[in-house]
């Protein structure tokens, strides 16, 4: 009797895995076709100065931060997640139009950021809903997870060279219209395909919130990953100029060295959610964390082409496994709570993000690029705290 109701549930579980992996990917290629080419935009077509630049990226951060935990907050307490997905999806489709022919910077900051800020939501989003399908139904969680940022990735290593190839051969319209189809296929997608888990009313004298010792645990790895996704930010902005301008290598090994990293991350993120239940989150986590320090060690010292290159394997399991776990790992620390849990990590990449774009030009004007990788080294030690503080679940 067991058997013909798991027979008969098999292929709409199969669609529906399915269209989590290509919501996934289409999420992924929309923020990767805008955030690479945004300070190009911003400096040839909105024509403004560099630090008009930065500053754009700071409030994309700081409105994106507060958007996503407002509507986290919501989405763990009331209402539909798949609705909340969809309405996410064609707002960030209206902000790929605003940004496809409008040139104001205010109107870009102020109204296209509101809005694109949900459109980035949904990534999170989806992947707290792909969490509470996978308990629902008593799918691997964690494998399941790892390919789904596994998609991501994917995304990220095909989407910038086509962002660069949409705005340099057909202009920054195509390129936003595109991304702006990208949300438009994945809304229709989550409204036909994606499961509804809907919430019951929580009783008010109830409160979504994890026992206090994981609070306390949840924030050691907020600062953590913060930390972790800094080092990465420090090394995306100070790399390529410290390649071309202190070691005096061709300018293409920026490039490659880019897209090794991001090409080797992606079996990193599968093989660490296949031996996740084996050997923990908390070690795979320290893993990473030692991965991170013996590649900015790598990057202080060597100064060989090809032994950078060799480096990009320390730097994909550094990054592999802390997108792969470590989103997985703020949900068990925060049970009940998948949508504060999983756009709290996002945060970590906003903040990290926010970090290094104030540190990076400032460290390298005053003393050189080399400098930056030191502070790169000093953020990894903060990881390397609080990662010894957590305790293990």
């Amino acid at each position: 009797m067991q058997n013909s109701p798991i027979a008969a549930t098999r292929k709409p579980l199969d669609i529906t895995s399915s269209a989590f992996l290509i919501v996934a990917f289409l999420t992924g290629i929309a923020g990767a076709l805008q955030t690479p080419t945004l300070s190009l935009f911003l400096t040839e077509e909105v024509h403004v100065r560099p630090a008009m630049v930065g500053f754009f990226f700071t409030g994309s951060a700081v409105i994106g931060i507060l958007v996503s935990q407002f509507l986290a907050g919501r989405s763990d307490r009331k209402g539909d997640r798949k609705s909340l997905i969809f309405v996410c999806c064609l707002l960030g489709a209206l902000a790929c139009v605003l940004f496809a022919w409008n040139r104001n910077y205010f109107v870009l900051l102020f109204v296209g950021v509101f809005l694109s800020s949900f459109g980035s939501t949904a990534n999170p989003q989806m992947f707290a809903l792909a969490r509470e399908h996978a308990d629902h139904t008593g799918r691997e969680a964690v494998m399941f997870s790892s390919i789904l940022r596994a998609q991501v990735s994917l995304a990220w290593v095909i989407g910038p060279p086509i962002a660069y190839a949409l705005a340099l051969g057909f202009g920054f319209t195509t390129m936003y219209l595109c991304a702006a189809f990208a949300f438009v296929v994945c809304s229709v997608m989550v409204r036909m395909l994606l499961p509804s888990m809907r919430k019951e009313g929580v009783a008010k004298t109830t409160k979504l919130e994890a026992p206090r010792r994981n609070r306390r645990d949840a924030l050691l790895l907020f600062v953590a990953c913060t930390m972790m996704w800094g080092c990465n930010s420090l090394y995306i902005i100070n790399m390529p100029l410290y390649i071309i301008n202190e070691l005096h290598l061709p300018e293409k090994l920026a490039g490659v060295m880019m897209g090794t990293a991001a090409g080797l991350e992606i079996p990193t993120m599968l093989i660490a959610g296949y031996y996740a239940k084996r050997f923990g989150k908390r070690f795979l986590m320290r893993i990473a964390g030692v991965a991170g320090l013996l590649f900015y060690i790598g990057m202080l010292t060597i100064h060989n082409e090809y032994m950078l290159l060799g480096l990009q394997l320390l730097n994909a399991i550094f990054i592999g496994i802390l997108a792969g776990i470590g989103m997985l790992y703020f949900q068990d620390l925060m049970p009940g709570q998948a949508g504060a849990a999983t756009t709290l990590y996002t945060n970590t990449t906003r903040v990290g993000w926010i970090i290094a774009g104030s540190m990076a030009g400032v460290v390298a004007e005053i003393w050189n690029y080399h400098t930056v990788f030191y502070i790169a080294l000093g953020m990894i030690a903060i990881t390397a705290y609080c990662m010894v503080r957590i305790k293990d679940i």
